[in-house]
């Protein structure tokens, strides 16, 4: 199998360095046969996002292992020139007093346009379900909220364990 970390990083370059990476992949006989003639029969389906770091958000280390949860939101369109101060203002408002620990804010820019993914850590999902319950009661949070969903179209979350061969386990 590739170095997967070698190649996530790698992808973080440019679209030219994506298309060299894919290309390489296609040729490479034994990722082509120990891994995507396996999987092949198992797809149903496959959506494929390209995403980046908002400018205002730096990237996150979880402090220890713990799980994720990922949010994502569907905004209405005009992008973040419209709907990214309200936004930013809802995401600081969970962060800043602890009620969650967030990792990362990504914007679409191929895939779902106007589509915002949020990164959060939680030590477990007792403790993520604890934390929700207390900033649904913090005013300040429901404010900012209030008016982020204005421009809100679809909002759906999952949560993420990490597996023992993650790099975020």
């Amino acid at each position: 199998m590739p170095n997967v970390s070698v190649l996530s990083h790698s992808l973080l370059d440019s679209y030219a360095q994506r298309t060299a990476v894919r290309a390489a992949l296609a040729k490479d006989h034994d990722w082509m046969s120990k891994y995507i003639s396996k999987m092949m029969p198992m797809l149903n389906s496959q959506d494929s996002e390209v995403n980046y770091l908002v400018p205002w958000c730096k990237l996150g280390k979880p402090p220890r292992q713990g799980v994720y949860e990922l949010v994502s939101f569907q905004m209405k369109p005009g992008g973040p020139a419209v709907w990214g101060p309200a936004f930013q203002a809802a995401i600081n408002t969970h962060a800043s007093p602890g009620y969650a620990q967030l990792i990362g804010v990504f914007h679409s820019e191929f895939g779902d346009l106007n589509k915002v993914n949020v990164v959060w850590w939680y030590e477990s999902p007792d403790k993520r379900a604890e934390m929700r319950h207390r900033a649904h009661g913090d005013a300040r949070v429901v404010a900012a909220v209030r008016e982020s969903v204005t421009y809100l179209v679809s909002q759906y979350n999952k949560l993420l364990i990490p597996t023992a061969f993650s790099p975020l386990n």
